[in-house]
């Protein structure tokens, strides 16, 4: 019997509740024929990713893990910062997906302009730096800061509540179309907010992830 493709998620932080949370929202896609889809915790990487410092801590851990994995097809880096994602595909002949990346793209290929829920405003600068270098500032609506942790927004019991407002910010003041979670450990909001939102609601891992599993299936 032919070996599955794999696809390895990797959560950067060394919060095994997001990584869960991740395990929780990529059940959907996974089916009998597909590749399997299996998350794993970076322990080298800190708590939370939530500052310019613990983007550039974990670059070369990653690139390690990415280099010292042989069983898998395809990497996702599950942090929106895309960490370490050019050092990681400098690594490796495989393709990485970083789900910046991949949520953004998505989320413009189901509106005009999009906006994206942050944890904190400090993490605001890093996400704009990195969509001027994508050359897509001119579609980006807003974006909006829960002003929370990486770990309150994985298993606080006030987010889903904070995030419907921020959403509703980004709606009917800045004009988003779509909107995009702009942290891993949002994951399991992302249906209770698009229906309290009424549009579009991107989980970036899911979105890299859907990439990764159409890449592998081209390939095959």
């Amino acid at each position: 019997m032919a070996r599955r493709p794999r696809i390895l998620v990797i959560n950067p932080n060394s919060n095994e509740a997001v990584t869960e949370g991740l395990r929780e929202a990529l059940k959907p896609l996974a089916y009998a024929e597909g590749p399997d889809i299996v998350c794993t915790t970076l322990a080298e990487g800190p708590f939370g990713i939530e500052t310019q410092e613990h983007v550039d801590s974990i670059a070369i851990p990653l690139r390690r893990k990415v280099e010292a994995t042989n069983d898998a097809d395809a990497f996702v880096i599950a942090c929106y910062s895309d960490p370490g994602i050019h050092a990681a595909r400098e690594g490796t002949s495989r393709p990485v997906f970083g789900i910046a990346e991949s949520g953004v793209l998505t989320a413009l290929a189901r509106a005009e302009r999009f906006g994206v829920i942050a944890i904190k405003s400090g993490s605001i600068p890093r996400h704009m730096r990195y969509l001027r270098q994508m050359a897509l500032t001119d579609r980006l609506a807003g974006e909006r800061a829960l002003e929370m942790s990486v770990a309150e927004t994985a298993a606080g019991e006030k987010t889903l509540e904070r995030m419907i407002a921020v959403g509703r910010q980004l709606k009917e003041i800045d004009g988003a179309g779509a909107i995009v979670m702009g942290c891993a450990g949002m994951a399991r909001h992302r249906r209770p907010l698009e229906e309290a939102l009424g549009l579009p609601v991107i989980d970036p891992t899911q979105a890299a992830v859907t990439m990764a599993i159409g890449t592998l299936a081209v390939a095959g």
